[in-house]
Parts: structure tokens; sequence; C-alpha cells
């Protein structure tokens, strides 16, 4: 079983890892050609690209004007200690012990816009470069484009059975789907505030954590048959057997707003 996130804008590079295992991105010569460009480029221009603010813009053009390869443990880290936000609250892979870190590492893809997709010990420097960026290079006029065939022939070289889509659909449209040899399945999760008569619904932060829970709860129980999915049960998400299909089991949660 092997499951895909999606990466975070938020980032921390002010602390080290609390491993220091590491390795060094797979498409790592096709993520140089990106960073070649992306130097060549002012702060306004990658304001306008990226649809951020001059300031955001300037401090990335420091960034890629700073980046060196290779990478190592003082000019760079691991990717999924790195990424911050929503989703890497929910994976939580502070708590993870050294062996849940190496099934990981093998069991767990990020897809990235700058390196196509990462293992979670993967090195990387603090970068923004969303995979919907209309950024052509060379003959393709798009990340998608740049990136899809690498990147599923990458996942089907790892010749799992099971593919959990546990990544938003801007990145997991990067993969060619058809060609994607494993079962696809998009565990869905939904939320209602506790009391209120109003329907179950997605609501994205929720998600977000719920879908790196998912990828925890996936790798620290080892999990490798879907139908135990459905044991899924943090932060009180429980499974709808009624609403859910082999390819999207479907977990709800009442909540209770903060006051």
């Amino acid at each position: 079983m092997l499951v895909v996130l999606s990466p975070a804008k938020k980032l921390d590079f002010s602390a080290k890892a609390k491993t220091t295992i590491f390795s060094q991105p797979t498409f790592l010569k096709e993520a140089k050609i990106l960073v070649a460009e992306l130097k060549k480029k002012k702060p306004e221009e990658l304001s306008e690209l990226m649809g951020i603010s001059e300031k955001l813009a300037a401090e990335n053009a420091w960034r890629y004007s700073q980046v060196k390869f290779p990478f190592n443990l003082n000019n760079a880290k691991q990717a999924a200690f790195a990424f911050m936000g929503d989703t890497y609250q929910g994976l939580s892979i502070g708590k993870f012990n050294e062996e849940d870190l190496l099934y990981a590492q093998l069991r767990l893809r990020i897809l990235s816009g700058l390196f196509g997709i990462l293992s979670p010990l993967d090195l990387i420097f603090p970068y923004r470069l969303e995979m919907g960026t209309n950024f052509g290079i060379g003959d393709h006029k798009n990340l998608y484009s740049y990136w899809k065939d690498k990147v599923t022939a990458n996942l089907n070289k790892m010749e799992s059975s099971y593919l959990i889509n546990c990544a938003s659909t801007e990145y997991f449209s990067v993969i060619d789907t058809k060609k994607i040899k494993a079962q696809i399945i998009h565990p869905i999760f939904l939320d209602r505030e506790k009391g209120s008569k109003e329907k179950y619904k997605n609501i994205g932060l929720f998600a977000k954590k719920a879908r790196g829970m998912m990828a925890r709860f996936i790798i620290q129980e080892r999990i490798k048959d879907p139908k135990n999915l459905k044991e899924f049960d943090f932060e009180g998400y429980v499974f709808e057997p009624k609403e859910s299909k082999d390819t999207k089991p479907v977990f709800k949660r009442e909540y209770k707003r903060k006051s």
C-alpha cells in the first residue's frame, strides 16, 4: 500500500529533524533545470507567476538565488520534517519512531511542483512552486506536463497493489491515473458541527488534517489491506459503511466548535 500527500506552503527550517537519516530527491536533475529557470526571474515576475505578494516573491527569489547542490544536512532538511500546515499536523512525523520513519520512507510519497515526487526523508531547501503554477519549461507548457510521465512511472515502479490518495486535487492531478497499475482509493472525510442540523460536508482545513492522520494511521499500523482502512478512528472520525464504496471509503465526525 502506497500513500501520496500534497506538500505544504508553510515550511519550518529553524529546527533540525529528529533523525540524521536522509536521502536525495529522485528527480534532482529535473529539479535543477526548474531552479535554473526560476533564478532568472525577478521578484516582480515571480509575484505574477505564482500569484503571491511582492514580499513573498522577493523572499523566494532570494531562496532560489541561494540554493546549493548537492543537498546536505547543513543546507537542507528532510521534506516531511520541513513541511508544516494542516496535513503535516495530522501526519505528526515528529512522533514516529525509527521503524515508522523507515517504513514511511518506503510507503509514503509527497507530490511536489519543484521535485515531482519526494520520499519523506529526501532533503529539500525552502522553496515555493505549486503544481498548478502556469510555469512552462522547454516543450512543456506547465508543470503537469513536465512531471506527469515521470511521477506516474515512478509510482508504478514501486509495484504497490493500492494507491491511497491523501493529496489535494491540484497535486493528485499530476498522476496519469489511466496508466497507474495500482487500485486507487480516495478516502473522504466529512464533518458536522456537534448539535448542528446541517449535513456533513467537506471542510477544507479538517479534511487536510484528516488526510495526514490517515497517512499516519496507515504507516504506524502497517496497513496493507484496504479493508482495514475502516478501522481509522483518529480524533473522532468513524467509518460510514452505508455511504462508502470500495474505492471511496467515507469517514464522518461531529466536532465541537472552539469558543
